[in-house]
Protein backbone atom coordinates (compact mmCIF):
# COMPACT_ATOMS: atom_id res chain seq x y z
CA UNK A 1 0.00 0.00 0.00
CA UNK A 2 1.02 3.74 -0.87
CA UNK A 3 0.14 6.43 0.93
CA UNK A 4 -3.32 7.78 0.25
CA UNK A 5 -2.07 11.25 0.28
CA UNK A 6 0.46 12.67 -2.43
CA UNK A 7 3.52 14.86 -0.84
CA UNK A 8 2.94 18.27 -1.04
CA UNK A 9 4.73 21.45 -1.15
CA UNK A 10 6.42 22.91 2.05
CA UNK A 11 4.76 26.33 3.24
CA UNK A 12 6.15 28.65 5.76
CA UNK A 13 4.25 28.93 9.08
CA UNK A 14 4.64 30.63 12.50
CA UNK A 15 3.58 28.11 15.11
CA UNK A 16 2.95 29.45 18.52
CA UNK A 17 3.72 27.14 21.47
CA UNK A 18 0.44 25.98 23.35
CA UNK A 19 1.63 24.16 26.00
CA UNK A 20 4.84 21.90 27.27
CA UNK A 21 5.20 18.96 28.50
CA UNK A 22 8.02 17.22 30.32
CA UNK A 23 8.45 13.41 29.08
CA UNK A 24 12.18 12.49 30.75
CA UNK A 25 14.37 14.77 32.32
CA UNK A 26 15.56 15.53 28.40
CA UNK A 27 12.65 15.09 26.65
CA UNK A 28 9.73 17.45 26.23
CA UNK A 29 7.06 17.17 23.99
CA UNK A 30 4.93 20.76 22.43
CA UNK A 31 1.88 21.32 21.13
CA UNK A 32 1.78 24.01 18.55
CA UNK A 33 -0.77 25.74 16.45
CA UNK A 34 0.43 26.96 13.41
CA UNK A 35 -0.95 30.03 12.07
CA UNK A 36 -1.52 28.24 8.50
CA UNK A 37 -3.48 25.16 7.82
CA UNK A 38 -1.27 22.29 6.37
CA UNK A 39 -0.91 18.83 5.94
CA UNK A 40 1.50 16.07 6.04
CA UNK A 41 1.90 12.26 5.86
CA UNK A 42 2.47 10.75 9.12
CA UNK A 43 6.50 10.31 9.15
CA UNK A 44 7.24 13.60 7.62
CA UNK A 45 9.18 16.64 9.68
CA UNK A 46 9.10 20.22 9.90
CA UNK A 47 12.39 22.47 9.64
CA UNK A 48 12.83 25.02 12.21
CA UNK A 49 14.09 28.51 11.73
CA UNK A 50 16.74 28.96 15.06
CA UNK A 51 17.09 32.80 14.74
CA UNK A 52 20.45 33.74 14.72
CA UNK A 53 22.46 30.80 15.68
CA UNK A 54 24.67 30.18 12.63
CA UNK A 55 28.04 32.00 11.74
CA UNK A 56 27.69 35.42 11.63
CA UNK A 57 24.91 35.39 13.26
CA UNK A 58 22.75 33.71 10.71
CA UNK A 59 20.06 31.72 11.16
CA UNK A 60 19.96 27.99 11.16
CA UNK A 61 17.39 25.28 10.05
CA UNK A 62 17.10 22.04 12.53
CA UNK A 63 14.30 19.12 11.63
CA UNK A 64 11.81 17.56 13.73
CA UNK A 65 9.34 14.90 13.03
CA UNK A 66 6.48 15.65 14.11
CA UNK A 67 4.79 13.23 16.32
CA UNK A 68 1.05 13.94 15.97
CA UNK A 69 -1.06 12.17 14.02
CA UNK A 70 -2.49 14.20 10.28
CA UNK A 71 -6.09 13.83 11.67
CA UNK A 72 -5.15 16.22 15.02
CA UNK A 73 -3.87 18.99 12.43
CA UNK A 74 -7.50 19.78 10.22
CA UNK A 75 -9.39 20.45 13.84
CA UNK A 76 -7.54 23.28 15.45
CA UNK A 77 -4.33 23.95 13.64
CA UNK A 78 -2.38 21.84 15.96
CA UNK A 79 0.53 19.51 15.97
CA UNK A 80 2.66 18.33 18.36
CA UNK A 81 6.68 17.67 18.63
CA UNK A 82 8.85 15.46 20.59
CA UNK A 83 12.26 17.02 21.26
CA UNK A 84 15.65 15.73 23.26
CA UNK A 85 17.65 18.44 24.96
CA UNK A 86 20.66 18.49 23.49
CA UNK A 87 23.66 20.36 25.90
CA UNK A 88 24.96 23.08 23.50
CA UNK A 89 22.35 22.11 20.39
CA UNK A 90 21.07 25.67 19.15
CA UNK A 91 18.39 23.87 18.19
CA UNK A 92 16.79 21.81 21.13
CA UNK A 93 18.25 24.76 23.29
CA UNK A 94 15.85 27.21 21.01
CA UNK A 95 13.30 25.02 21.66
CA UNK A 96 13.39 24.44 25.32
CA UNK A 97 13.62 27.75 26.42
CA UNK A 98 10.65 28.89 24.40
CA UNK A 99 7.08 30.42 26.67
CA UNK A 100 3.95 29.63 26.38
CA UNK A 101 2.44 32.03 23.72
CA UNK A 102 5.98 32.40 21.92
CA UNK A 103 6.04 31.51 18.05
CA UNK A 104 9.02 29.78 16.41
CA UNK A 105 9.11 29.73 12.29
CA UNK A 106 9.34 26.69 9.92
CA UNK A 107 8.66 25.44 6.82
CA UNK A 108 6.66 22.01 6.59
CA UNK A 109 6.54 19.35 5.57
CA UNK A 110 9.23 17.43 4.85
CA UNK A 111 10.66 13.48 4.05
CA UNK A 112 10.24 10.82 2.34
CA UNK A 113 10.23 8.97 5.84
CA UNK A 114 6.55 7.86 5.44
CA UNK A 115 4.25 4.97 6.07
CA UNK A 116 3.60 3.10 2.87
CA UNK A 117 2.80 -0.82 4.52
CA UNK A 118 0.46 -2.95 3.12
CA UNK A 119 -2.27 -4.53 5.20
CA UNK A 120 -0.96 -7.75 3.40
CA UNK A 121 2.20 -7.26 5.52
CA UNK A 122 3.74 -7.06 9.71
CA UNK A 123 5.35 -4.10 10.33
CA UNK A 124 8.34 -3.63 12.97
CA UNK A 125 8.85 0.00 14.02
CA UNK A 126 12.37 0.38 15.87
CA UNK A 127 13.34 3.19 17.47
CA UNK A 128 16.17 4.41 20.26
CA UNK A 129 15.18 8.27 22.09
CA UNK A 130 13.00 10.78 20.17
CA UNK A 131 13.20 8.40 17.30
CA UNK A 132 9.62 7.47 18.33
CA UNK A 133 8.14 10.39 17.58
CA UNK A 134 7.36 9.58 13.65
CA UNK A 135 6.21 5.86 14.62
CA UNK A 136 4.09 7.93 17.50
CA UNK A 137 2.44 9.74 14.32
CA UNK A 138 1.98 6.78 12.06
CA UNK A 139 0.66 4.56 14.65
CA UNK A 140 -2.23 7.21 15.40
CA UNK A 141 -3.39 8.18 11.75
CA UNK A 142 -5.91 7.27 9.60
CA UNK A 143 -3.94 5.56 7.00
CA UNK A 144 -2.06 2.85 9.50
CA UNK A 145 -5.84 2.71 11.50
CA UNK A 146 -7.84 1.93 8.37
CA UNK A 147 -5.34 -0.03 6.75
CA UNK A 148 -3.84 -2.29 9.75
CA UNK A 149 -0.78 -4.97 8.68
CA UNK A 150 -0.93 -7.78 9.57
CA UNK A 151 0.72 -6.90 13.02
CA UNK A 152 2.94 -4.16 14.33
CA UNK A 153 5.64 -3.90 16.75
CA UNK A 154 7.65 -1.03 17.98
CA UNK A 155 11.02 -1.56 19.32
CA UNK A 156 11.66 1.28 21.68
CA UNK A 157 15.24 0.84 22.94
CA UNK A 158 16.63 3.25 25.83
CA UNK A 159 19.36 3.05 28.79
CA UNK A 160 16.92 3.37 31.81
CA UNK A 161 13.77 3.29 32.47
CA UNK A 162 13.89 6.78 33.16
CA UNK A 163 14.45 7.31 29.48
CA UNK A 164 11.00 5.36 28.11
CA UNK A 165 7.80 7.61 27.45
CA UNK A 166 4.76 7.21 25.54
CA UNK A 167 3.75 3.63 27.25
CA UNK A 168 0.59 4.89 28.14
CA UNK A 169 -0.12 5.69 24.53
CA UNK A 170 1.27 2.99 22.60
CA UNK A 171 0.31 0.07 25.16
CA UNK A 172 -3.38 0.31 24.13
CA UNK A 173 -2.86 0.75 20.81
CA UNK A 174 -0.60 -2.70 20.39
CA UNK A 175 -0.98 -4.42 23.57
CA UNK A 176 2.37 -6.63 23.72
CA UNK A 177 3.50 -5.23 20.17
CA UNK A 178 4.68 -2.44 22.06
CA UNK A 179 8.46 -3.76 23.36
CA UNK A 180 10.76 -1.53 25.49
CA UNK A 181 14.34 -2.33 26.05
CA UNK A 182 16.90 -1.37 28.02
CA UNK A 183 20.96 -1.04 27.85
CA UNK A 184 21.49 -0.25 31.16
CA UNK A 185 18.50 -0.58 33.86
CA UNK A 186 18.43 -0.29 37.01
CA UNK A 187 16.31 -0.93 40.23
CA UNK A 188 13.56 -4.23 39.15
CA UNK A 189 13.45 -3.93 35.40
CA UNK A 190 11.00 -7.06 34.14
CA UNK A 191 11.12 -6.35 30.69
CA UNK A 192 13.79 -7.16 28.12
CA UNK A 193 17.55 -5.95 28.71
CA UNK A 194 19.88 -5.29 26.16
CA UNK A 195 19.64 -3.60 22.88
CA UNK A 196 16.99 -3.23 20.32
CA UNK A 197 19.55 -5.66 18.10
CA UNK A 198 19.62 -7.69 21.14
CA UNK A 199 15.89 -8.34 21.09
CA UNK A 200 15.91 -8.65 16.90
CA UNK A 201 18.53 -11.22 17.07
CA UNK A 202 16.89 -13.22 20.17
CA UNK A 203 13.73 -13.51 18.84
CA UNK A 204 14.79 -14.11 15.45
CA UNK A 205 12.60 -17.21 14.86
CA UNK A 206 9.34 -15.48 15.74
CA UNK A 207 9.98 -13.04 12.81
CA UNK A 208 8.69 -13.60 9.11
CA UNK A 209 11.79 -12.16 7.88
CA UNK A 210 10.30 -11.92 4.38
CA UNK A 211 7.10 -10.58 4.76
CA UNK A 212 7.86 -7.71 6.96
CA UNK A 213 8.44 -3.76 6.36
CA UNK A 214 11.00 -2.46 8.97
CA UNK A 215 11.01 1.44 9.95
CA UNK A 216 14.16 2.35 11.76
CA UNK A 217 14.19 5.72 13.06
CA UNK A 218 17.16 7.29 15.55
CA UNK A 219 20.94 6.35 16.37
CA UNK A 220 23.04 5.94 13.21
CA UNK A 221 25.31 3.18 14.91
CA UNK A 222 21.62 1.24 15.89
CA UNK A 223 20.80 1.58 12.21
CA UNK A 224 23.34 0.94 10.62
CA UNK A 225 23.48 -2.50 13.13
CA UNK A 226 19.82 -3.34 12.63
CA UNK A 227 20.29 -3.32 8.76
CA UNK A 228 23.07 -6.20 8.86
CA UNK A 229 20.87 -7.82 11.08
CA UNK A 230 18.30 -7.40 8.32
CA UNK A 231 20.89 -8.53 5.34
CA UNK A 232 21.83 -11.54 7.28
CA UNK A 233 17.96 -12.36 7.43
CA UNK A 234 17.75 -11.59 3.12
CA UNK A 235 15.36 -9.10 4.01
CA UNK A 236 14.71 -7.35 0.76
CA UNK A 237 15.70 -3.19 0.59
CA UNK A 238 12.39 -2.39 -0.57
CA UNK A 239 11.36 -3.67 3.13
CA UNK A 240 13.64 -1.18 4.86
CA UNK A 241 13.03 2.30 5.53
CA UNK A 242 15.06 4.20 7.54
CA UNK A 243 15.77 7.96 9.53
CA UNK A 244 18.89 8.73 10.78
CA UNK A 245 18.51 11.20 13.48
CA UNK A 246 21.90 11.17 14.67
CA UNK A 247 25.16 9.86 14.05
CA UNK A 248 28.27 11.10 16.72
CA UNK A 249 31.73 11.87 15.13
CA UNK A 250 34.92 11.48 16.83
CA UNK A 251 35.54 14.42 18.75
CA UNK A 252 31.87 15.25 18.99
CA UNK A 253 30.10 15.94 22.22
CA UNK A 254 26.80 16.56 20.89
CA UNK A 255 24.36 14.79 17.77
CA UNK A 256 23.61 16.16 14.29
CA UNK A 257 20.14 16.55 15.59
CA UNK A 258 20.51 19.36 18.09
Amino acid sequence: METTKEKVKPIVVDAKLLSRKQLTADVFEMKLESSLPFTFLPGQFISVVVPGAGPGGRDLRRAYSIASSPELMPSDNVFELCVKLVEGGPGTNYLNNMKVGESLKGSVPFGDFVYKTSSSKHVIFIATGTGIAPFRSMVLSKVFNENKPLSAKILFGARDANDLFYADEMVPLLGNGFVETLSRPTGNWSGFKGRVTDWLRQNSNAIDWKNTDFYLCGNGAMIDEVKQILTTNEVDKSAIHQEVYYKVKPGETHTSQD
